[in-house]
């Protein structure tokens, strides 16, 4: 097999192309056949070295793909050689071959291209854990989510709105606005040329959301938690600006609010079973056409590092996605 290596996680010029054996899986492992993977900003942070799991050099990044299992490991059940399957594994992704926890596969159905399995995992899965399990999301209440242009904002706003939610969309740029209103959202605020907070309530008649989704961080962290609604929930789901804010939590008192932390790998280990049920569910938004990856690029495995450099640049629109001919 061959797999882009990190040698030291300082930067993506540490990731090299490299052979490797050809992994045996273990008990209750598979070994899959990858046929597309895709970028997360977790994978970028965690060849820079600053991501909260730090795994031991070498490694190989990629924590979301799509393919078809090859072998299994003693114990496996449910699963067999030569089915199609999307994965969430703890790296290993950006490769020809990943040996994975068989509770991290989930079966693709025949309607999913591998394009739309390697994308949809991570960021459907997030959002759907923050928004339905986390945030007790009804009908009819407004979100405001950041970045809702890139992989998981644009995720989370189908998601908002398949649950007859209100969106409000965030985003830099006015390609990104367009994409958005493109999606669905209600209203969108330019963050790059409007004052949020005045935004905010402008969208909300004065009431502000009762959820915000933040996978952003940042400077944008405080004015969002200062807008939100009486009883309103605040998603912490990243920190893609590059710095953890720090919030005055009076502001959580005098709004009845509430913090709320989502971490979908912990999520997903912990609570295999709830975590399966919540793929079912949007795997039949999907056949329903509720929700679909928002893909920015499809490229070869072989150009990672301009994958890295688009993602870096904070460019894309959606997800970028590699492939294996």
């Amino acid at each position: 097999m061959h797999a882009w290596l990190c040698d030291q996680p300082t930067g993506i010029d540490a990731v090299h192309w490299r052979e490797l054996p050809t992994p045996e899986p273990g008990p209750g492992q598979v070994r899959v056949a990858i046929k597309a993977a895709s970028l997360n900003f977790p994978d970028l942070l965690i060849v820079q070295g600053k991501y909260q799991i730090r795994p031991e050099p070498p490694f190989v990044p990629g924590s979301e793909f799509s393919g078809v299992i090859e072998a299994l490991g003693p114990e496996v059940r449910g699963l067999r050689a030569g089915m199609r399957v999307l994965a969430i594994g703890s790296g290993g992704g950006f490769g020809t071959h990943a040996v994975v926890d068989a509770a991290r596969v989930q079966p693709l159905p025949e309607a999913f291209p591998f394009e739309d399995g390697a994308a949809f995992a991570f960021t459907y899965g997030t959002s759907y854990h923050a928004l339905i399990d986390r945030a007790a999301l009804k009908a009819g209440e407004t979100v405001f989510v950041l970045g809702a242009a890139g992989g998981v904002g644009s995720a989370a706003l189908q998601i908002a709105k398949a649950a007859g939610a209100r969106v409000v969309a965030g985003v830099s740029s006015q390609a990104k606005c367009e994409l958005c209103l493109n999606l669905g959202a209600d209203a969108v605020i330019n963050y790059a040329s409007e004052n949020l907070r005045e935004a905010l309530k402008r969208h909300t008649g004065g009431n502000g959301p009762d959820v915000v989704y933040d996978p952003v961080g940042g400077d944008l962290a405080e004015p969002s938690l200062r807008s939100l609604a009486w009883r309103g929930r605040y998603l912490v789901v990243g920190f893609a600006q590059g710095s953890i804010p720090t919030l005055p939590l009076n502001l959580v008192l005098l709004k009845g609010s509430s913090l709320v932390g989502v971490f979908l790998g912990e999520f997903v280990r912990r609570e295999p079973a709830a975590a399966a049920a919540q793929m079912q569910a949007l795997a039949q938004w999907y056949a329903q056409g509720l929700v679909k990856p928002v893909i920015d690029q499809v490229l070869p495995m072989s150009k990672l590092h301009e994958a890295y450099a688009r993602m870096a640049s904070r460019r894309a629109l959606g997800k970028i996605v590699l492939i294996n001919s």
